[in-house]
């Protein structure tokens, strides 16, 4: 690490994601051995279709398709600046990005309204829940701002993002680059360590399980219980 590295990046490059790793390794060992039956995400579908359709679909498959543009970035740094070499694929690459992005955004954004505007979503939705959309909501908007004032991210992540990962996962935290990032990406960056380490402790575990044990586990039956 540099010498001129300040306490702000020791805190995001180096402890932040070390408390982050620990919470998350620990929280879904403990989630998954003592309490697999709350590993769901209950839909709320049957209560209101119509939004929950233009909410969810449009987030997923945003989400996806930027979680693989992410994961490109990080398994293969070398061939994705291959083919951003050429200014045509690079701005291909740039507008699907973003467009997944707002497209995550839109659905977020009528999930939330949806909640907000309906007494039963509130009255569902508890208090991590909010936490956790919360946290999401940051991402999402300061992924698409990112894109818009700070582009050509697909080729900073292959470059500088993806060897300080790596060097997270051997234990020697090497800043390199990142050090030097925008506010907005230094955010960004902070605010998904926070989200991993919350995530076994939220609904949105489900979303990192292969729901293999589905097949021979018994059903699960919800009760609705209404308070006088």
């Amino acid at each position: 690490m540099s010498g001129t590295t300040d306490g702000l990046d020791l805190i995001i490059f180096v402890a932040l994601p070390a408390v982050a790793m620990v919470l998350a390794i620990v929280g879904f060992i403990h989630r998954y051995r003592n309490h697999d039956y709350s590993i769901v995400s209950p839909s709320s579908q049957f209560l209101e279709a119509r939004r929950h359709f233009w909410a969810l679909v449009p987030f997923h498959y945003g989400v996806l398709i930027a979680l693989i543009i992410h994961l490109l970035a990080f398994l293969f740094p070398g061939l994705l600046l291959s083919w951003n070499a050429n200014p045509f694929r690079l701005y291909l690459l740039e507008t699907i990005a973003l467009s997944a992005g707002l497209l995550t955004l839109t659905g977020l954004c009528t999930g939330l309204a949806r909640r907000l505007t309906s007494v039963t979503f509130r009255r569902l939705t508890r208090g991590g829940d909010w936490l956790l959309l919360l946290l999401i909501l940051i991402q999402v908007l300061t992924g698409v701002l990112v894109a818009i004032f700070h582009r050509w991210g697909s080729p900073w992540f292959a470059a500088a993002a993806t060897p300080y990962l790596r060097s997270l996962l051997f234990l020697s935290p090497d800043l390199g680059f990142v050090a030097a990032a925008p506010l907005l990406i230094k955010i960004h960056i902070a605010n998904a360590f926070i989200l991993l380490a919350y995530l076994p402790y939220s609904k949105l575990v489900h979303a990192i399980v292969v729901p293999l044990f589905y097949l021979w586990r018994a059903p699960i039956t919800y009760r609705w219980r209404t308070r006088r």
